[in-house]
C-alpha cells in the first residue's frame, strides 16, 4: 500500500504517474517525437502533486525506469529521481523498461516481445510469456528473418515498441503480430512499483545507475 511517483524517460515519451497501491492516479506525459525530457520532466512533476493536492513529502517512494533505452533518457530520468530520493529522504525503486512496455499487451496465451529501436538492424528485446514471466532475458540482438523463429511453433507473438518498425519489415511469420505506435510509459509503471514497494525491493540511491545494456556511443556530426 503505497503512494508512489513514477518517472519514465527512457525513449522520447517524458512520462510521469502517481499511483496509489497499484493503480494509477494521474498521469502526464508527451509522446512527441523529439526528446523533451529536459525541459518538462519537472514541470510534469510539480502538476501532478497540485492536481492531486499533496506535498511531495507525502509519497511513499519514486520509482524510474532504469532501462534499456536512450542514454540521455535515462540520465535525465535516473538524475531527476535521486535527486528527489535525496531531498525527500524516500526509497528509490528502479523498474526494467522493457517490462514496463510489455505490461502494455494483454493476452492470455502466446508471447510478448517488448523492443526498443537500437542502431541499423539492432533491438533491445526481451521475451515475456502471458504473464508476464520472463522467458528469454534482455539482449542486444541483429534483427534477421529467423530471429524470433522458435517461438512461432505454437505460439502467436505480440511485438511491441519502437523497434517495431524495423522487425515488421523482416519478420512475416503468420504468428506474429506487431503493436505500432507505442512506447513505454509510466501509465504501466504503477502495479511494478508497488510490488517492489512491498518486497522493500530498494536501491541504493548514492550509487545506482541505468541499465544501458550497452556502452555509449557519441556519434561525430557531419561536417
Amino acid at each position: 500500500m503505497a503512494l508512489v511517483l513514477n518517472i519514465e524517460t527512457a525513449t522520447t515519451n517524458c512520462s510521469v504517474s502517481l499511483s496509489k497501491d497499484g493503480e494509477t492516479l494521474i498521469l502526464k506525459e508527451d509522446k512527441d517525437s523529439g526528446y523533451s525530457h529536459a525541459e518538462k520532466l519537472h514541470v510534469y512533476i510539480n502538476e501532478l502533486f497540485k492536481e492531486a493536492n499533496i506535498n511531495p513529502k507525502d509519497i511513499d517512494a519514486v520509482a524510474v525506469s532504469k532501462g534499456p533505452g536512450s542514454y540521455t533518457g535515462l540520465r535525465i530520468g535516473v538524475s531527476a529521481a535521486k535527486g528527489l530520493c535525496f531531498a525527500l529522504d524516500k526509497p528509490l525503486l528502479a523498474v526494467s523498461t522493457l517490462e514496463i512496455l510489455a505490461h502494455q499487451v494483454k493476452i492470455n496465451q502466446g508471447y510478448i516481445v517488448p523492443m526498443l529501436d537500437a542502431r541499423r538492424l539492432e533491438v533491445y528485446a526481451a521475451v515475456f510469456d502471458a504473464k508476464f514471466e520472463q522467458y528469454r532475458g534482455i539482449k542486444a540482438e541483429i534483427l534477421s528473418k529467423e530471429t524470433y523463429s522458435t517461438l512461432f511453433k505454437e505460439n502467436k507473438v505480440y511485438f511491441i515498441g519502437s523497434g517495431v518498425e524495423k522487425t515488421k519489415t523482416l519478420v512475416t511469420h503468420s504468428n506474429a503480430i506487431f503493436i505500432e505506435g507505442q512506447l513505454p510509459s509510466a501509465n504501466e509503471m504503477a502495479q511494478l512499483s508497488e510490488r517492489k514497494y512491498k518486497k522493500s525491493d530498494i536501491e541504493d540511491v548514492a550509487y545506482f545507475e541505468p541499465f544501458y545494456l550497452k556502452d555509449f556511443i557519441a556519434i561525430k556530426p557531419k561536417a
